[in-house]
């Protein structure tokens, strides 16, 4: 079954279901620069999560492109993307567990035709550190998702498989029962999902839930690697050994945390389900091995063409070189695709980690040539043919896109030069060194182990490894702030400073002209930081004019409402977005006003809607700006080259 196949049935199957198919987001996220890539499905969907109404209803479905810039580490194994296809489908609170589960489980076992002896499952066992508070003031201990146990219960017995529960939060679980299980309980790390990670570490007004994994088993006589912790026992679902893998996971939103650290249950119950469509594919075509369905094969057999069959993927060479390469090349061509660039930094940062994480694998693959890294935008095409009929990439310029890594691929030959250069510097190598050679000019392990064994000497490779997993460590802490978005929660405060960004911004553009545009947003419930396009310094009376326009639009106490319009009628009364971008049909707009309706006097289509400002965006936001407080504007500084930055905060 072809992933085409896979994804038109995913579709149809909730259509018929009464679900509305939306468009997917972009993957560099419309008017949200603080958050680097659409990651899932859901990272669109949050203010509806949250209680606003969606213009398509209470059940929606797509097919997300998304990006993880924080697994880049993980490619080279038979699971990790950085680039892939979230399936989804949500309940706005409308059904549940009871309906959600029977679902996937038939669309898993009657439209993809997985054994269900080969389907295993996870929920949420419970939390005994946290605290659920009901409307009457009583609490009790967050526990076990017993309704998800229930029905995969039922659902297994219809199979006429055993539906034993085995709790892996239990130390003492021996291995004998595990290898008898078929539903499994983890706790908070594994089976519980917010944005913020477990109940602890959720902010006041974060909402969260338990969540339930689907996992296909690939066969007992997979994996168990060396370096699996389970090698010796029973392998489960949650191992890295690679027998098992995720392809589908439901998430009940249910629960939101309070200012006592206490949750409390939603009135809106929300269903979140994700399944990566290659995941799916390798599952569906019982491949262990996600590069060896359709989403990979041309790539991969375009990268044997490039290194004229040197290496053949599974045969000669290691796989892992291969799987980096696909994965990378695909990702890059995608965001090259929504107008990303190799840079130093954010969006272009990433996509230039990608192409020459790419170009050294296969530099290594092609014995050190150049030959192959230099015609590395070749392979654009096989991506291209790769999703052909999706309308990925109906409208795109495929030179444009070559033309950008070809370019990339001339700089990272200089960089190779000068690491090689110094190299030939060093008399006696280590582990640290060999990192900092990996660190600063893309050199892997590998390359350097090779040119000093020659040398007759050895490098310590446990070294080079803690000194890469410190590297990893930092990586990701520092990841878990960029990736996560532009708010850092959705309290009371927080909320108010969203709404002053849109204040500010038109205050701006006021000031200093309709050249301004935002470029970035960070928010916290101490201060609002905002990253604007302006090519020189404010002067302090600019600065004052800005906050001054600020207070005297907060002081009329304007009302803040939400429009849900086409595209066109948005760009018709002057809302501010990206109109060269592909939107669905409808589209979130929020309008601060009204201060000018009917005035003949208005100098542009959003003062004759009647509002100060008018921008694309999904929320959340205070009804009227009258609660916000006075603004202290407290630092305007450079951040690069034509853009700016503002913090200020309630004073």
């Amino acid at each position: 079954m072809s992933s085409k196949d896979i994804r038109e049935k995913y579709i149809k199957f909730f259509t018929d279901r009464r679900h509305k198919e939306i468009a997917p987001a972009k993957l560099v996220p419309e008017n949200d620069p603080s958050t680097l890539f659409t990651s899932s499905g859901m990272q669109p969907l949050v203010p509806y999560l949250l209680g606003q109404s969606h213009p398509a209803g209470k059940r929606l479905v797509d097919s997300q492109p998304s990006f993880r810039a924080e697994d880049i580490e993980e490619v080279g194994d038979n699971r990790h993307t950085t680039f892939f296809e979230m399936l989804g489908n949500w309940s706005l609170g409308d059904y549940f567990k009871k309906e959600q589960l029977p679902w996937i489980w038939e669309f898993l076992t009657k439209e993809l035709e997985l054994k269900p002896e080969r389907l295993f499952v996870t929920v949420f066992g419970g939390d005994n550190n946290s605290q659920v508070v009901t409307p009457d003031g009583k609490t009790f201990e967050l526990g076990l998702d017993a309704d998800s146990v229930t029905e995969w219960s039922k659902l297994f017995e219809k199979e006429k498989i055993a539906p034993i529960v085995v709790d892996m939060t239990n130390p003492e679980t021996s291995p004998l029962e595990i290898s008898a299980g078929r539903i499994f309980q983890y706790g908070v790390s594994k089976n519980w999902w917010s944005r913020s990670g477990s109940p602890d570490k959720m902010p006041t007004g974060e909402i969260g839930g338990p969540d339930s994994e689907v996992f296909y088993d690939f066969g007992i006589n997979l994996g168990l690697h060396e370096e699996s912790p389970w090698k010796d026992q029973p392998c489960h679902p949650n191992c890295d050994c690679g027998r098992f893998l995720e392809i589908g996971n439901s998430v009940f939103i249910q629960y939101q945390k309070q200012a006592d650290g206490n949750l409390k249950e939603l009135d809106q119950k929300n269903v979140d389900f994700g399944g990566g469509l290659e995941r799916l594919t390798a599952a569906a075509g019982d491949k262990p091995d996600i590069c060896q369905t359709d989403l990979f094969k041309d790539i991969i057999k375009s990268i044997e063409g490039l290194i004229q069959a040197a290496n053949v993927y599974g045969v000669k060479g290691p796989k892992d070189n291969f799987r980096i390469i696909a994965d990378h090349i695909k990702g890059a061509t995608f965001l090259i695709k929504d107008g990303v660039e190799p840079s130093n930094k954010l969006q272009g940062y990433i996509l230039r980690r990608l192409l020459r994480r790419a170009a050294v694998e296969m530099h290594f693959l092609d014995g050190f040539k150049l030959k192959a890294m230099n015609k590395m935008s070749d392979l654009v095409e096989a991506v291209v043919e790769t999703y052909q009929g999706t309308g990925y990439f109906e409208e795109v310029d495929i030179n444009m896109i070559k033309k950008v890594i070809d370019e990339e691929m001339q700089r990272f030959e200089k960089t190779l030069e000068k690491g090689l250069k110094e190299i030939e510097k060093i008399d006696q190598i280590d582990g640290k060194k060999a990192f900092d050679l990996y660190q600063t000019f893309g050199f892997p392990y590998e390359v350097t182990e090779e040119l000093f064994r020659q040398k007759g000497q050895e490098i310590d490779r446990e070294q080079f490894r803690k000194e890469f997993e410190k590297h990893r460590e930092l990586s990701r802490t520092a990841s878990a702030g960029m990736f996560k978005g532009g708010l850092a929660d959705h309290s009371e405060t927080v909320t108010k400073y969203h709404t002053a960004t849109h204040l500010l911004h038109q205050a701006l553009r006021d000031v200093l002209g309709p050249q301004v545009f935002q470029k970035g947003s960070n928010i916290t419930s101490e201060r609002l930081r905002f990253d604007f396009s302006f090519d020189r310094k404010m002067t302090d009376e600019e600065i004052k004019q800005t906050e001054d326009i600020l207070n005297k639009r907060i002081e009329e106490d304007l009302k803040v409402e939400r429009k849900i319009v086409s595209p066109q009628e948005a760009k018709e009364i002057g809302a501010i977005g990206l109109f060269d971008e592909k939107y669905g049909n409808e589209v979130s707009i929020y309008g601060i006003g009204p201060g000018f309706a009917l005035d003949p006097k208005a100098k542009d289509q959003r003062e004759r809607a009647g509002y100060y400002s008018l921008e694309f965006c999904g929320g959340p936001h205070v009804e009227h700006i009258g609660i916000i407080g006075k603004i202290k504007i407290t630092k305007e500084e450079a951040v690069s080259a034509g853009v700016r930055r503002i913090r200020a905060q309630i004073v």
